[in-house]
């Protein structure tokens, strides 16, 4: 009867620490999937864009709040103000945000590690390039069409940003007062 009962009681150790471990296996691959899909996201983001910060904007909203669903637009716009307050490019911050929101420390860090690793590549292989072709008139071709590109994602930006912020009539008079302000260049942005 003893040798059942111990038999029994190593039984259920082994079932309880065989579930145990497979609900950590599933859980780890769950969180490797997360950390994996937060990185090619914005590797993506980061690979694809030109113009700087604000031109990742529309970007970064079209995969993180619509497709990713890792943010709402209120947390965005949250984001979006913290980055903008906060040294250092507004891509790079609000990268690190999200990924820092959605996932922790690490999610941070392979955000920000996303978001830079694109361009980076980019740039090394062009400027293998860039002596051999900067007079070619292919190129500096490019270059001029890309730029209207990119006012048009900034200008989609701002847009974006509008709707969501602007949600009542006191709200569109600080706007108009700011917009004013800043556009006297009598006063510092700071200030405003």
């Amino acid at each position: 009867l003893l040798q059942l009962d111990t038999n029994i009681f190593l039984i259920s150790i082994r079932i309880e620490y065989k579930s145990a471990l497979d609900y950590s296996l599933r859980r780890w691959s769950r969180n490797m999937h997360t950390l994996i899909s937060t990185y090619l996201i914005f590797f993506k983001i980061g690979a694809v864009s030109f113009g700087g910060g604000y031109a990742m904007l529309p970007f970064i909203e079209e995969e993180i709040i619509k497709r990713a669903h890792y943010l709402t637009y209120n947390e965005f716009l949250d984001i979006l103000a913290i980055s903008q307050i906060t040294p250092g490019p507004i891509a790079i911050n609000a990268a690190t945000f999200i990924g820092l929101k959605h996932i922790g420390i690490l999610g941070a860090a392979l955000a920000t590690l996303g978001i830079v690793s694109g361009p980076f590549i980019f740039m090394n292989l062009a400027s293998l390039f860039l002596d051999k072709y900067k007079n070619s008139k292919f190129l500096e071709n490019i270059l001029h069409h890309i730029r209207p590109v990119t006012v048009a994602l900034i200008f989609s930006a701002f847009l974006s940003t509008f709707q969501q912020s602007i949600l009542d009539i006191k709200s569109l008079i600080i706007f108009i007062i700011s917009f004013i302000i800043l556009c006297s260049k009598k006063f510092h942005p700071i200030l405003v």
